[in-house]
């Protein structure tokens, strides 16, 4: 389990422009990204497998394009209950809080794209710890809170 792609964007709504390596600060999010902040929904995950799944059902789709902060490959991310953490890179822990989200009305990348899938694929989390993450960085799934690590 890893990371492929790091995307930020200055808006909410729009695709986000892939980046080779991220601060995540705690209780923030993801430094210079437009969903960081005092909630919920600082950083939000995709499945490499899902977007390249998207691509091949004929969509011009990309890293980046839904939205997502870090698509990752090897993690079926709708399995992840909520609550569980997750460890990125060396020292970055985020816990997962939302999977899935409704959309009120289509946004600008459902019109770029064609289709969103993160509304139906898409997890979002907290950042509980901070820390650099880069592209290739390993991901770590703790199975409880005693944060005993589950890899893969």
């Amino acid at each position: 389990m890893k990371i492929e792609s790091i995307s930020i964007s200055k808006k909410k709504g729009t695709r986000k422009d892939q980046v080779a390596s991220a601060t995540l600060v705690a209780d923030h999010g993801v430094k210079g990204d437009a969903h960081a902040g005092p909630w919920h929904r600082q950083i939000s995950f995709l499945s490499s497998e899902n977007i390249e799944k998207t691509r091949n059902q004929g969509l011009d789709v990309g890293f980046g394009d839904f939205a997502e902060n870090i698509a990752t490959s090897g993690i079926d991310w709708k399995s992840i209950p909520v609550g569980t953490r997750i460890k990125l890179g060396q020292t970055a822990v985020v816990e997962i809080t939302q999977i899935g989200k409704e959309c009120h009305k289509k946004c600008a990348i459902y019109y770029q794209a064609g289709d969103c899938i993160m509304p139906s694929e898409g997890v979002f989390g907290r950042i509980l710890e901070g820390g650099e993450i880069n592209c290739g960085d390993t991901v770590s799934i703790f199975t409880n809170f005693n944060l005993h690590e589950k890899r893969c």
